[in-house]
């Protein structure tokens, strides 16, 4: 992939192309051939309104809804598709878990939290805090209404046990371990969970939200088609994100093939840049991405360093803030890799990282 990197002097424009490794996978992955084209496709061919009408086009997209609502219940273990529910992104989804629990939910949340993951529940209800042992693992819950739990930290890159308890309502935040892990809702025992569309391939503004008992749910939104609704349509006032649903298949289609290829390429940096001496690692050695510090230099500068050489990766807190003060560092450097990355780029990442931090 290259850009043009463009500076003005005076009236001339210079341009120079810089070849881009994009490595921010776990923020968002780039979008597969197959998820541009349908969405393209649809576009250009298909595009009507769900749930509104009696047309051949109309007919086509409710179909076209009804095949993704299946494809995600398949791709998460659940028992019907009546259980999945599109919302415009995991943020919306947690926002509005938090806003459909009782008003004097009591509930548990943690330091291993994504902010997106507490926050919605810190605004809305008295929380109190899991505990979690030195390698950041759930250790116990508290006695609460509700948990929330992070299914896979955004800094750590490694999958939690996830605790179950018919006492309690279990809220599972899947963003990233969906990325890097087949999962069964079912085996998991949660009461919801959420995800993004767009860490696994498919567009932005949609998310996924997966309630076990969705009778049980008191919706918080009202309006459109979701009067008198039944089903999902429940929870889904006003217009869908159709474009985004139509990439979705595509995008769990790409992700499902592709999760062990992504985990040999960080195996490959983590074994190179262990090497270097200034590197070190945040994340465990089988983490699913790799985050480190760099010795003598200050996360956001390696960051501006890398990018100005055409590496596109993460550092700052990661929307991990209470975890970084655990880990007693203000900011950390992330890598994470996708489907789009070659070898070849991991070793030209190794290579200008020596040269940034010589």
């Amino acid at each position: 992939m290259y850009y043009n990197d463009i500076e003005k002097q005076g009236n001339n424009i210079l341009t120079n192309k810089i070849k881009i490794i994009y490595l921010d996978a776990a923020a968002s992955a780039l979008k597969p051939r197959a998820v541009i084209d349908s969405q393209l496709d649809f576009l250009q061919n298909h595009y009507a309104n769900a749930g509104r009408g009696v047309c051949e086009r109309s007919n086509y997209v409710d179909k076209m809804v009804s095949l993704a609502r299946e494809s995600v219940a398949g791709f998460i273990g659940a028992d019907s598709s009546d259980q999945i529910i599109f919302t415009s992104g995991a943020t919306d989804g947690l926002n509005r878990l938090a806003n459909m629990l009782p008003p004097d939910s009591l509930v548990a949340v943690s330091d291993l939290d994504h902010h997106s993951a507490r926050l919605p529940f810190e605004a809305r209800h008295k929380t109190v805090l899991c505990e979690l042992d030195n390698e950041f693992n759930y250790k116990s819950v508290p006695n609460c209404d509700a948990v929330v739990l992070t299914a896979m930290s955004n800094v750590l890159g490694t999958p939690q046990e996830i605790i179950k308890d018919d006492k309690k309502t279990v809220i599972v935040d899947a963003s990233q371990l969906v990325v890097h892990k087949q999962i069964d809702v079912k085996k998991m025992g949660v009461d919801a969970l959420v995800f993004s569309g767009h860490k696994i391939g498919a567009d932005t503004g949609l998310g996924i939200l997966y309630l076990k008992e969705p009778e049980k749910w008191k919706t918080d939104k009202f309006g459109g088609g979701q009067f008198m609704a039944t089903g999902p349509a429940m929870f889904e006032a006003g217009t869908l994100p159709l474009t985004q649903i139509v990439g979705l298949s595509a995008a769990i289609n790409e992700i499902t093939h592709n999760r062990e290829k992504t985990y040999q390429k960080i195996e490959f940096l983590r074994k190179e840049l262990s090497k270097i001496s200034k590197i070190k690692f945040i994340s465990p050695k089988d983490s699913t991405l790799l985050t480190f510090e760099v010795d003598g230099m200050h996360a956001l500068d390696f960051g501006m360093l890398m990018g100005a050489h055409g590496v596109c990766l993460r550092v700052g807190n990661m929307c991990a803030s209470w975890l970084h003060k655990r880990l007693g560092v203000d900011s950390t450097v992330r890598i994470s890799a996708g489907s789009w990355n070659t070898m070849t780029e991991m070793q030209q990442t190794v290579d200008i990282i020596k040269k940034v931090i010589k």
